[in-house]
């Protein structure tokens, strides 16, 4: 363990049985049908990466960026498209992959922004949840794990743009991010 973390909260084996697992429920959910998968920059590169190899039918993907937090621990509430899709979307089966829901704020617009391009569904998966910070309900159907309140850090999730890289999600410790 790093010493910036203060504790694990899901071990690497815990996140491969969990998106082994999503893989096979959206296998299942999405057979013979046109699959395409949006990734939201950066925080979601790991999950998908890992959620694509366990899903076992074709799937095409794309990224888009998006921007609520910047350098801060908290959401401004404005989001902004930083890079938009570069394929079309109308008429397919959409699963937007996200690492978290936190306030839902950035997903609600996503979710509403897309919607206008016409694909035939539009589902989320996201890695975590932090149902104590919703702001907006959002309906996600597949849902990695429900966490608490705490600055997390690891598998996609980031502080100033450090730790995405850990292999496990942890608690980051109070004294790197409130310097």
């Amino acid at each position: 363990m790093n010493d910036c973390i203060e504790e694990i909260i899901i071990d690497e084996i815990m996140v491969r049985n969990k998106v082994k697992e999503l893989g096979e429920r959206i296998t299942k959910d999405y057979e013979g049908k046109d699959l395409f998968l949006i990734g939201i920059l950066k925080g979601s590169i790991m999950f998908m990466s890992d959620l694509m190899k366990e899903i076992k039918i074709p799937i095409g993907m794309d990224f888009m960026a998006v921007s609520s937090y910047g350098y801060s621990s908290e959401s401004s509430g404005v989001v902004r498209i930083l890079k938009d899709l570069d394929f079309q979307i109308e008429g397919k089966d959409i699963i937007i992959v996200e690492d978290i829901v936190d306030s839902g704020t950035t997903l609600k617009y996503l979710v509403e922004y897309l919607k206008n391009r016409r694909p035939a569904t539009i589902e989320i998966a996201a890695f975590l949840s932090k149902p104590e910070r919703h702001k907006v309900e959002i309906d996600a159907k597949y849902i990695g794990f429900e966490v608490p309140d705490k600055f997390l850090v690891g598998y996609g999730l980031d502080y100033a743009e450090k730790y995405r890289n850990f292999p496990y999600v942890g608690v980051l410790k109070e004294s790197v991010y409130k310097k």
